[in-house]
């Protein structure tokens, strides 16, 4: 995210500039973000891209192919720019710029670094407290984000739903995970269950992998069931945005559990069509 954007045209404003290159990552990366902030007012709308291209970047830094320590400098950085004024790259101009029009709190965007920081010092999780306060951190904090921009105090409901999702992004990720040296399911879970690490490694479809991601399964719908009672705190179109990508999240989990919780070699992608009809339906 350089600087060459916000100074080849003139006759657009540096914060404009700024917007257009978040949103442009936003619709670029975003596999179910983009389509609920696509309902937002145009104000609303570039305050959530950099938020999300906020997050995007610490994800990135986080499971990036740099030394460890190179990542832990850079995310040291993040926390550092965000009490600093805002340089000249556009994803810092947006920022600054939302951070001026919305109450979003600093204390959430520095628990999204944090987050990004625990990645690098812990990969294994030893009950389901752990994982829920770095669940907190990463998706949680997002969630809390993104809700004094559409314009509800109800810091609570925006977390638990961030949770919400960050378990089923989990659950869909397990394979990919592992390959980076991570194991968010719970240890004391895979050993109730009688599921191994050799097991994920291996790509074991067995019994016993199958009732531990059901579990999983149920405990993320009924986070998501708390954290959808948001819904009644935001004004239409906000609400609209927040069922679309809920509706998107709910979609992938439904189809995880049709695959009788075959995760290992990815799910195909949610079509367009399906996508569409459940905005469609978050809107009436």
């Amino acid at each position: 995210m350089g600087t060459l954007s916000l100074i080849r045209d003139p006759r657009r404003s540096r914060e404009s500039l700024a917007y257009a290159e978040v949103q442009r990552i936003t619709r670029r990366r975003a596999r179910n973000f983009a389509w609920g902030i696509m309902i937002l007012p145009r104000p609303k709308r570039r305050a959530i891209a950099a938020l999300y291209a906020f997050a995007r970047l610490v994800d990135d830094i986080a499971d990036g192919d740099l030394p460890t320590a190179e990542k832990r400098s850079q995310l040291e950085e993040l926390h550092e720019r965000l009490d600093s004024p805002p340089s000249g790259d556009a994803l810092w101009v947006a920022l600054a710029d939302a951070r001026s029009r919305y109450p979003i709190p600093a204390s959430a965007l520095h628990d999204s670094v944090d987050g990004g920081l625990q990645d690098l010092a812990q990969n294994r999780y030893g009950d389901f407290d752990e994982l829920a306060e770095y669940c907190r951190r990463v998706a949680g904090a997002v969630g809390i984000a993104c809700t004094a921009v559409y314009g509800a105090d109800q810091p609570q409901r925006a977390e638990t739903l961030g949770v919400a999702l960050q378990l089923i992004n989990i659950m869909r990720d397990v394979a990919e995970d592992n390959e980076l040296g991570r194991i968010y399911l719970p240890q004391d879970e895979l050993a109730s269950f009688g599921v191994s690490e050799a097991d994920i490694a291996a790509r074991r479809l067995s019994p016993a992998w199958q009732a531990l991601m059901a579990y999983q399964a149920a405990r993320a719908r009924g986070y998501l069931g708390d954290g959808l009672t948001l819904l009644g705190y935001l004004d239409r179109r906000s609400a609209a945005c927040v069922a679309t990508f809920a509706g998107l999240y709910r979609a992938t989990l439904e189809r995880i559990e049709k695959s009788g919780f075959d995760v290992f070699d990815g799910l195909p992608p949610l079509s367009t069509a399906k996508k569409l009809r459940i905005a469609a339906a978050a809107l009436l």
